[in-house]
């Protein structure tokens, strides 16, 4: 079936593009990425490239032609393929194209199902009683989403779940370490306190760890309650007990089998474990057991230096414990932008923490209820408790009777979040793709709308913020300078310091600073960075920036509100233009 190729929408107020030259014609064969053609807008000139392969069969708008956004100049189809505009062919085209092709083209994206997809789903057979349109395996972040967007749909649908829904964001993940986070955060604030005036009675405190693991436990189960009425408001039939799944859509719950026209594997994951000698020591804690310890240790030991390990080191740095981490890598949290990691890395060192890298532990050895961590370098660590946080691995519990194909054992999906059996869905963290739930949210909700109208959605992951919730915070979304330099031959760097930020400085959080990432051609923004205060907040501005594909050039049209923190993230934007007005004047090379 014949492709479409659209003029392109280069940017919010583009209304019509010029096309100055077609670099193919017609009948030349095209390989995805080949330029097809020169278009000017009002802003800029670019080179369109092929979305996909085949032959160039008909050129519908020729050069010199001013043409309006999302109008088709050109068909990609088979080798004497014909294709007459306005003909059924071309309309089919349109039918089957995808969110993630409609949000190229500057099109706005359809929150109902294609045509196609309505009549699809009006041709099913009544179900059984013991039958559902969807049976999604596990209530976590994409699990959960996924059976409320289906019942959004009108689909009749059921959830298993084996312990509490909310997975381990809400129960031993994201929720539960930010109650923690949030007293590592008050306690630097008693730290400046006399300085802003606020004096005392008293600068002794004690940490009660009753109270702050019986608080944490009411969090965790207001939003786990939470979770379980918005699935019976959406009238979603749960079932509580572990679920096998089989080949033939049979869903197992100990003496009940249930059966899904769709299957939604969600069942999340672990924590991931090493195997060297000494790591069963009972003092050697999981990011799970750590959240309801309720005694404090003198000393820890945090092997690995990912978001986990530095979220709960602070926590304890914060209460007054010993705490070294242990990373492999030559820095912590690596899969970040190498400044601002090293920025974080110096942050940290100065609130008291001890960060080792480029090292590993081999062996661990417990005597008189304490540890002594031998490093693949030579050096010993002794501590009271240490806490293994190596990142997580897929939960596989009760999908063993399926033969799915893995990727490096994780369960494979496509573009669609469809495993290698047709009609059964995984998203979130089970598929690897990104073990966030954010991004998990989006997997679910695709997944699901797939399962019920057809694979009419793709996932598009490709602007997926991420953020540790130190003090400050650290967030990010895109790329890293090391990636951007990889992938294109110039980009310009821009950035600007929390340190002459009025309301960072008056907040006494003036540390960090934001960092923007663009390509020297169109100025389009490749990457945002950010360390400093309420970076997990703005970095969500940056990713819808991104993702609405605005330019530095755009972006700078807008007004931000003074004093705010996200004036620093404008600065940074003006900043690779050279046109920061709070940055000294840049050297010239």
């Amino acid at each position: 079936m014949a492709v479409e190729i659209i003029m392109p929408k280069l940017g919010v107020d583009m209304q019509e593009g010029e096309i100055i030259e077609w670099k193919k014609q017609e009948g030349d064969t095209v390989a995805e990425g080949d330029v097809l053609l020169e278009i000017m807008s009002d802003k800029t000139n670019m080179e369109l490239e092929a979305e996909d392969s085949g032959t160039l069969i008909k050129i519908t708008r020729q050069a010199g032609e001013t043409v309006p956004v999302t109008e088709v100049i050109g068909y990609i189809g088979e080798a004497g393929e014909v294709v007459e505009e306005g003909s059924s062919a071309a309309s089919d085209t349109t039918v089957e194209r995808t969110t993630e092709d409609l949000k190229a083209a500057g099109l706005e994206v359809p929150s109902q199902p294609t045509q196609a997809a309505e009549s699809k789903q009006a041709d099913k057979e009544p179900l059984a009683d013991n039958e559902f349109d969807i049976v999604v395996v596990g209530g976590g972040p994409a699990g959960y989403y996924s059976a409320i967007r289906a019942a959004q749909l009108g689909g009749k649908i059921a959830i298993v779940e084996k312990s509490e829904f909310g997975g381990t964001c809400l129960n031993v993940g994201c929720i539960p370490t930010k109650t923690y986070l949030k007293n590592a955060e008050i306690l630097d604030g008693l730290k400046v306190a006399a300085g802003r005036g606020i004096n005392l009675v008293s600068t002794n405190y004690t940490i009660d760890m009753d109270k702050t693991v019986d608080f944490k436990n009411s969090v965790v189960k207001q939003l786990t309650g939470g979770v379980k009425g918005l699935l019976r408001a959406n009238k979603v039939t749960i079932f509580n007990g572990l679920a096998t799944v089989n080949p033939d859509k049979t869903v197992t719950i100990g003496s009940e089998t249930i059966k899904g026209r769709n299957i939604i594997l969600a069942t999340g994951s672990k924590v991931s474990r090493i195997n060297i000698p000494g790591i069963d020591s009972k003092l050697v804690l999981t990011s799970d057991d750590i959240l309801d310890l309720r005694e404090m240790p003198k000393s820890l030991v945090v092997m690995g230096g990912g978001v986990v390990g530095i979220e709960l080191g602070l926590v304890w740095a914060s209460y007054g414990v010993d705490v070294t981490v242990v990373e492999m890598a030559d820095r912590i949290i690596p899969a970040m932008d190498k400044e601002i990691s090293l920025e974080l890395q110096k942050i940290l060192t100065k609130k008291g923490m001890k960060i080792m890298t480029s090292v590993g532990v081999s062996e661990i050895v417990e005597a008189n209820n304490q540890l002594t961590l031998k490093l693949n370098n030579g050096e010993e660590l002794v501590a009271e408790k240490a806490l293994l946080s190596i990142g997580r691995v897929p939960q596989m519990s009760g999908l063993e009777n399926l033969n799915l194909e893995m990727e490096r054992n994780r369960i494979k999906v496509n573009e669609y979040q469809e495993t290698s059996i047709p009609g059964i869905y995984a998203p979130g963290d089970v598929n690897g793709t990104k073990m966030l739930a954010h991004a998990a949210f989006r997997m679910g909700e695709v997944a699901a709308e797939n399962a019920i109208w057809g694979n009419v959605r793709k996932a598009d992951l490709r602007f997926t913020p991420a953020a540790v919730y130190t003090h400050p915070e650290v967030a990010m979304v895109g790329l890293t300078e090391e990636q951007a330099r990889e992938k294109y031959d110039n980009i310009l760097i821009g950035k600007n310091s929390f340190s002459g930020n009025g309301r960072a400085i008056a907040s006494n959080e003036a540390h960090g600073f934001v960092k923007v990432i663009a390509d020297t051609k169109y100025h389009e923004i490749l990457g945002v960075h950010i360390v400093g205060p309420a970076a997990a907040e703005m970095i969500n501005e940056a990713a819808t920036i991104m993702e609405t594909e605005l330019t530095v050039d755009e972006l700078l049209l807008s007004i931000h509100g003074h004093p705010t923190f996200s004036e620093v993230m404008y600065e940074a934007f003006a900043d690779v233009l050279g046109e920061a007005i709070h940055n000294p004047p840049k050297r010239k090379k």
